[in-house]
């Protein structure tokens, strides 16, 4: 499967982007997080998401259709030093596989300056570990506890490069 794998500038590249999240919230993290919360989540707030940050962000797309996204940045804790950040990667559950994932994985990383990089995943989330782990990040011990509903553990992974 081919993929352009780009920076997000379109008005209907950032419209493709926040379906996106949104559809990927509702296939990655049914059965994590609270139900009331991903129902309540809108295609709306996501767009909002994505206009108010456009930087930072590449998409994948397959046919002129967004299929996923990466977003990065430094590092946003106080307990690492020069560390940059995924800060969020998603493709839409029928490009499972297709190596879109890794594209974005591998643009985002070569964005990316710092000789290490972290991310946050949700505990439980099995299929985002194993493909984060392809990938060359490890569990670093550190983990956090977000309200999306009701509390949730997200677990840190790190990749030094």
């Amino acid at each position: 499967m081919d993929f352009e794998i780009k920076k997000m500038e379109t008005d209907a590249e950032i419209k493709g982007k926040a379906y996106v999240n949104w559809q990927s919230w509702q296939e990655a993290y049914r059965g994590l997080i609270d139900q009331s919360y991903l129902d309540a989540l809108t295609l709306e707030q996501c767009e909002e998401i994505a206009r108010r940050w456009p930087d930072n962000v590449f998409i994948a797309k397959h046919e002129g259709k967004v299929v996923g996204f990466s977003a990065f940045g430094r590092y946003r804790g106080d307990d690492l030093s020069d560390t940059g950040e995924i800060i969020a990667i998603y493709v839409l559950k029928e490009y499972y596989g297709t190596g879109a994932g890794r594209l974005l994985m591998d643009r985002a990383l070569a964005a990316l300056d710092q000789k290490k990089v972290a991310l946050w995943v949700l505990k439980g989330n099995g299929r985002a570990i194993r493909f984060y782990e392809k990938c060359g990040f490890r569990f670093d011990g550190k983990e956090k506890t977000q309200l999306i509903g009701t509390p949730v553990t997200e677990l840190r992974m790190v990749l030094e490069r």
